[in-house]
C-alpha cells in the first residue's frame, strides 16, 4: 500500500498513546519530494492508522453483535450452521463467525457435561469418579472446523503468494525507473515512460505489510530521483505540478466539506478514500508543498478528532448500558420465587418479569467482554422462573383433576338422590353435599361451567319436585298457567303486519302482565316459557327489532323471574362475567391475527373485510354482555 508523497521516518511508526499529544511522538525529518519536512504528514498517517484500526475493532465487535445467531440453541443447529459455512467460499467465512460457532458448540458441550456431572452426583457417587461421555458430535464439528479453517489457510496462502507476485513486480517497475534515471541523454524521451510506469505501480495490488513502507520509500526515492537529481524538462516539470496542485487543492476542498458530515463514520471512511487518492497524486512545486499538505492535514485532524470523539461516547454508552443491565439481573435475582401459591401471585410475578426482559430489550449493547455474560445472567433468572412457573402449573392442572373428580362423584350422588320421594331425608343430604360442594376447590373453566350445571340441575330437580308435590300453591299454578296461556294467545293474536307504534304499545302490556304472573308448574314451565318467547320473537322480526333488543328483553324477564334470589343473581353474574373474559380474549385474538393480514391483494382484503366484521360482531357481543352485567348489578343495589 503507498503511504504517502513524503517519506515517513522511521520514528513516527510508533503509535502515540491514546489521548496523549501525539504531535511530540514525531520527530522532525527532512524527506521529501524536495526537501519538506515530513514530521506533520508523518503525525496524521500515524493518527489516520490508529483511528482506522479503532474502527475496525469496534465495527466488528457490533457486527458480531448483530450478526448474532439466536436460532443456534442446539449442537445440532451449530452443526448444521457451521456445515453450511464449509460449504462456502473460503471469501465468504468470517473469522469471528466461526469463533462464535465454535465458543457457542463448546458451551453448549459444557451444559451436557454439567448435566451429566449432576446426575451422577444425584446418584450419590464421589465426583472423583466422573467420567463423561463421549460425544460423536464433537468429532464431526472439529472436521468441519478444520475444513473451514484449511479453507482460509488455502485462501490466505493465495494472498500471502499474489502479494509476493506483487512485490516483484513493483520492484521490477521501480528498476525500470532507476535504469531510465540514470540515462541522462534521453529524459525528454523517457518521461512518457515514467508516466506509464507510474500509473503501473498504482495498478499493481497489495504487497506484504512488512514491505510496503520500504517499497513505497524506494519507489519515492525513484520518482524524485528522476525529477530532481536528472533535471527533467523543467516545462514538463511545472505542468506537472500545477496538475497534482490542482487535483490536491481539490483532495483538500473535499476533506474540509466532510466536516459538515452527519455521520462521522462515513465521514472517516471518505477520508480514508480520500488520503489512497492523495498518495496516488504526484508532488507538487516545493514552495508551494508544505502549504498545501498543511491544508489537507488540518482538515483530516478535525474529521479524527470527531471519530476519535465518536468512540469514547459510544464506550460511554456501552458503559452506561453496562449498568444498567446489572441493575436489571440484581433486580430479577432479588425477586422471591420460593412463596408463589396463588394464579395471581403467578400472573404478578410474570409481569415483573416480562416488564424487566421489555426494560432490558430497549437497552443497547453493553461492551463485548461483558455484555454476553451479562445476558447469560439475566436468562439463566428467566429460565429459573419460568420453569418454576411450568411446574407450578402442571401440579395445580393435577389439583383441578383431582377436584373434578370430587365434583363429579358428588354430582352422581346428586344425581342419585333427585328422583327421590323421601322428601326430608333427601332434602338434608343434598344440603350436606351442596356443603362438601363448597370444601373443595377450583376446576378448569372448560369444566368449571358445565360440572356445576350438572350438579345444581340434580339439586333443582329434586326441589322442583318437592316443591311441585306440595298441596299448597297447586291450584294457583294452575291458573298462573291458564293465564300465560292467554296471554301467549294474545300475543299471537296481534297481526304480524301490524305497524310499530300501534302494536309496540300492546306487546309491552302483555309482556308486562306475564311478569306479575307468578310460578307455572314445573313440568310446564319451560314449554309454556318458549311459547311466550317464540310469539315475542315473531313479533319482534316483524317490527325489524334488533337481536341486542330481544336478547335484552328476554334477559331483563329472565331477571325479574329470579326476583329476590341474590345466590341466583350472583351465579348468572358470575358465569356472565366469564362470558366477557371469553369474548375480551376472542377479541383480543382477532386484532392480534388482523395485525399479520395483508390487504394488498384482492383474497386478502376480502379477509381483512371479514375479520373487521368479525371483530365488530363481537365488540357489539361484548357490549350487550356488559349490559347484562349492569341490569344485574342494579337488582343487586336496589336490594
Amino acid at each position: 500500500m503507498e503511504t504517502r508523497e513524503q517519506g515517513l521516518p522511521a520514528e513516527a511508526l510508533t503509535p502515540a498513546p491514546t489521548g496523549a499529544d501525539t504531535t511530540a511522538q514525531v520527530n522532525p525529518a527532512e524527506n521529501t519530494e524536495n526537501g519538506a519536512p515530513a514530521s506533520d504528514e508523518a503525525l496524521l498517517e500515524v493518527e489516520t492508522e490508529m483511528a482506522r484500526a479503532e474502527e475496525e475493532t469496534d465495527e466488528e465487535a457490533a457486527a458480531n453483535e448483530e450478526a448474532a445467531h439466536p436460532d443456534l440453541r442446539t449442537k445440532e443447529e451449530v452443526l448444521k450452521a457451521l456445515t453450511e459455512l464449509a460449504a462456502k467460499e473460503a471469501v465468504e467465512i468470517g473469522r469471528d463467525e466461526i469463533a462464535r460457532m465454535k465458543q457457542r458448540f463448546y458451551a453448549l458441550r459444557k451444559l451436557e457435561l454439567d448435566a451429566e456431572l449432576q446426575a451422577h452426583l444425584a446418584e450419590g457417587k464421589p465426583e472423583e469418579e466422573f467420567r463423561p461421555s463421549l460425544d460423536p458430535d464433537e468429532e464431526t464439528f472439529k472436521e468441519l472446523l478444520n475444513t473451514v479453517k484449511d479453507k482460509k489457510a488455502e485462501l490466505a496462502a493465495r494472498e500471502e503468494a499474489e502479494r509476493r507476485e506483487n512485490l516483484d513486480k513493483k520492484r521490477a517497475l521501480i528498476n525500470e525507473l532507476r535504469t531510465i534515471s540514470e540515462d541522462t541523454d534521453n529524459v525528454n524521451r523517457a518521461f512518457p515512460r515514467v508516466k506509464e510506469i507510474q500509473t503501473e505501480f498504482k495498478a499493481v495490488g497489495e504487497v506484504p505489510a512488512t514491505e510496503a513502507t520500504d517499497l513505497w520509500k524506494e519507489y519515492q526515492g525513484a520518482v524524485e530521483q528522476f525529477y530532481d537529481q536528472l533535471k527533467v524538462n523543467k516545462d514538463l516539470r511545472d505542468y506537472d505540478f500545477r496538475k497534482n496542485l490542482e487535483l490536491k487543492t481539490l483532495l483538500c476542498e473535499e476533506a474540509e466539506k466532510l466536516d459538515a458530515e452527519n455521520d462521522i463514520i462515513l465521514a472517516f471512511k471518505r477520508l480514508q478514500n480520500l488520503h489512497d487518492e492523495w498518495r496516488q497524486t504526484g508532488p507538487v512545486a516545493k514552495e508551494v508543498r508544505e502549504e498545501i499538505w498543511n491544508r489537507f492535514k488540518d482538515a483530516s485532524a478535525v474529521i479524527n478528532k470527531k471519530y476519535q470523539a465518536f468512540f469514547e461516547e459510544r464506550k460511554a454508552r456501552e458503559a452506561e448500558n453496562e449498568n444498567a443491565k446489572t441493575e436489571i439481573c440484581e433486580r430479577v435475582e432479588a425477586l422471591d420465587f420460593s412463596d408463589l401459591r396463588t394464579y395471581n401471585a403467578w400472573d404478578e410475578m410474570t409481569n415483573k418479569i416480562l416488564e424487566a426482559q421489555a426494560d432490558w430489550k430497549k437497552l443497547g449493547f453493553a461492551s463485548r467482554k461483558i455484555n454476553n455474560a451479562l445476558f447469560a445472567r439475566f436468562r439463566a433468572v428467566c429460565d429459573k422462573f419460568f420453569t418454576l412457573k411450568a411446574e407450578h402449573y402442571r401440579a395445580m392442572k393435577d389439583e383441578l383433576a383431582r377436584n373434578l373428580e370430587k365434583k363429579i362423584a358428588l354430582c352422581e350422588k346428586a344425581e342419585a338422590l333427585r328422583d327421590s320421594t323421601d322428601w326430608r331425608k333427601t332434602a338434608d343430604a343434598l344440603v350436606a353435599l351442596q356443603k362438601e360442594w363448597k370444601t373443595i376447590g377450583a376446576v378448569a373453566k372448560k369444566h368449571s361451567d358445565n360440572v356445576w350445571r350438572r350438579f345444581q340441575q340434580a339439586c333443582d330437580t329434586f326441589f322442583e319436585n318437592r316443591k311441585k308435590n306440595l298441596s299448597e300453591g297447586r291450584a294457583g299454578e294452575q291458573a298462573n298457567l291458564q293465564a300465560k296461556r292467554q296471554i301467549i294467545a294474545d300475543l299471537k293474536a296481534i297481526p304480524l303486519d301490524s305497524p310499530r307504534a300501534e302494536a309496540m304499545p300492546k306487546v309491552k302490556e302483555l309482556q308486562a302482565k306475564w311478569l306479575e304472573i307468578g310460578h307455572v308448574p314445573f313440568r310446564e314451565k319451560d314449554k309454556v316459557y318458549d311459547e311466550y318467547r317464540a310469539a315475542c320473537d315473531a313479533l319482534y322480526n316483524s317490527f325489524g327489532a334488533r337481536e341486542r333488543d330481544r336478547s335484552r328483553s328476554r334477559f331483563e324477564d329472565v331477571i325479574k323471574e329470579m326476583g329476590a334470589d341474590q345466590q341466583q343473581l350472583y351465579r348468572e353474574r358470575e358465569r356472565i362475567l366469564r362470558q366477557c373474559d371469553i369474548k375480551r380474549n376472542e377479541l383480543k385474538t382477532y386484532e392480534n391475527n388482523l395485525g399479520f393480514l395483508s390487504s394488498k391483494s384482492k383474497s386478502g382484503d376480502s379477509m381483512v373485510r371479514e375479520m373487521e366484521r368479525r371483530i365488530q360482531r363481537i365488540k357489539d357481543d361484548l357490549a350487550a354482555t356488559e349490559a347484562k352485567v349492569k341490569l344485574i348489578d342494579e337488582k343487586l343495589a336496589a336490594k
